[in-house]
């Protein structure tokens, strides 16, 4: 027999936003960084393997990405910054279109990062840096 729901059915709305940057870090993280490539020693993301399938992957990939845009404003982002996050989703989209080098420059334009640290320096907010990992094998 299923157990009923007791809880709350509304969240504070700390914890809608505390809930959006944890969304958000994570969304980042897999789409830019999900696994460090020892010959590139860089962070490798959904968004660089989405790139290897022509057309669609960079279509997915920034509908993904606008994903972000709609968390960005639950955080009350502006509108000027959701249309440069917009802007750098569809600058990746762009770059990723072209065959052979843009899969390769997927790796090195991380739209979704970019978009963390807009969004971060106009919220004023340290939420970021504690998420940073460092690498040992980048000293």
């Amino acid at each position: 027999m299923a157990t009923p729901w007791t809880g709350p059915l509304e969240s504070s709305p700390a914890e809608r936003k505390r809930r959006a940057r944890d969304r958000l870090i994570g969304l980042a993280r897999l789409m830019d960084s999900a696994v460090t490539l020892p010959g590139v020693r860089r962070g490798v993301g959904l968004d660089a393997v989405l790139g290897l399938v022509p057309v669609a992957g960079d279509v997915v990939s920034a509908l993904i990405g606008l994903y972000s845009v709609v968390q960005a404003r639950e955080l009350g982002a502006s509108r000027w910054l959701q249309a440069r996050m917009v802007g750098n989703l569809v600058l990746d989209a762009a770059i990723g279109a072209v065959p052979v080098a843009g899969d390769i420059a997927d790796v090195f334009f991380r739209a979704h990062r970019r978009n963390l640290e807009l969004l971060r320096r106009e919220l004023g907010e340290p939420w970021l840096e504690a998420e940073r990992v460092e690498h040992p094998a980048r000293r």
